[in-house]
């Protein structure tokens, strides 16, 4: 099941502020807490006994802590890859390394005897998965999570990070975690981030139930975290909702598994103002949208409103273009009543032949959702 995650940054905020901020997160069921032991200056002893104090905080509301370290700072804190016991007496529950051993101080690490998990770098894990496995290392307590960027124009490119998390879960089935940035005025963050934390950049602006719908939509994200904050309650609400969707209703029983109803891909549409009551209603109101698994390379096809909605008409219209274009949303008309009240999303660049009347569009950075439909998925269209 997907989590949602928040950062906190020690060194921004007084520690009243972020008890406030975890609590906030908490409501909205947020599950993890990264945060950097580098935020912290002072002596050994005084930076441990701050991040219990957070680590107490965050497990009141059932959150994790990941704490972001590196093989100098546990050298200068006097922790060995195969003694982490000062990280077990302060209720650590994941050591974030934000860089790897390379040898067999890995795998000593992750065998750890107190439950601590070990994260790393998911840009980099993958060529390390198969000698950790070999060396004896326990895979559930390997994770991985993507970095996050506080410069415009440096973060992840999308292909590339499919193609990475891809390659992880071919290895093995290990979590992967991944950043999204908030867009709430006065957010900070690690280096002066005033430009937001996300992992991939072309989500840097994007609004945050898009960001975790597309990161969702890859099949291979099990943690959506906050990079920077503090993000607003309007925005824990949205991931909240994306996280954890409505069972789709199934208004034709018998065609589609119920577990697929458990998770759609919801995309957002805009619609065409001279759409009809009837194909609003095909289009928004029927459930469940899903593609079979057949559609071709110009339409993703939910063909099922059709039987629901086979008494109903749905008159020819003019859609005033002769060609109908990638994003566009389409419900065939009568003049193919066999087919009448079907709805399907358009791939590629098509001829209106006047079998199809233009409901709405999908626009914008709405359309990368598109990019992620598979055979067999369930999508639930809203009004943006």
């Amino acid at each position: 099941m997907p989590t949602m995650g928040i950062s906190v940054y020690p060194d921004l905020s007084p520690f009243e502020e972020i008890k406030e901020y975890l609590a906030l997160a908490g409501k909205y069921g947020a599950k993890r807490v990264f945060s950097s032991m580098f935020s912290v200056e002072g002596t050994k002893e005084e930076i441990f006994d701050y991040f219990r104090k957070l680590i107490e905080e965050a497990h009141k509301y059932g959150m994790e802590v990941s704490l972001d370290v590196n093989t100098r700072f546990l050298d200068d804190m006097g922790v060995t890859f195969d003694n982490v016991k000062d990280f077990a007496d302060i209720g650590c529950d994941i050591i974030r390394m934000d860089e790897a051993y390379g040898d067999y101080r890995d795998t000593a690490m992750i065998n750890n005897p107190y439950g601590i998990k070990i994260e790393y770098n998911a840009s980099t894990v993958s060529p390390m998965i198969g000698r950790l496995l070999e060396d004896g290392a326990d895979k559930e307590k390997i994770l991985a999570c993507h970095n996050f960027y506080p410069q415009p124009w440096t973060g992840m490119p999308w292909a590339k990070f499919k193609k990475v998390n891809q390659e992880i879960k071919d290895l093995e089935d290990i979590r992967i975690g991944a950043f999204i940035s908030s867009n709430a005025e006065g957010t900070n963050g690690v280096w002066d981030a005033e430009y937001g934390l996300p992992t991939v950049e072309r989500m840097r602006n994007y609004p945050v139930d898009l960001q975790a719908r597309l990161i969702l939509a890859t099949d291979h994200i099990d943690d959506v975290l906050f990079g920077n904050y503090y993000a607003s309650e309007d925005e824990f609400k949205a991931v909240a909702d994306v996280l954890n969707p409505e069972p789709v209703k199934n208004l034709v029983p018998g065609y589609i598994p119920e577990d697929k109803l458990t998770h759609p891909k919801t995309i957002k549409i805009k619609l065409d103002p001279e759409a009809t009551k009837a194909e609003r209603k095909s289009v928004l109101e029927f459930a469940p949208h899903a593609d079979l698994g057949d559609s071709s390379e110009w339409i993703w096809r939910s063909r099922l409103p059709r039987v629901y909605f086979k008494d109903t008409e749905f008159a020819p219209r003019d859609a005033h273009k002769d060609t109908f274009e990638r994003g566009d949303v389409v419900v065939v008309n009568d003049n193919y009543k066999h087919y009448a009240g079907e709805v399907h999303i358009v791939l590629e660049p098509m001829k209106n032949d006047g079998l199809r009347n233009l409901v709405g569009k999908v626009s914008g950075p709405e359309l990368d959702m598109i990019d992620l439909l598979k055979p067999n998925d369930v999508v639930v269209f809203e009004e943006e």
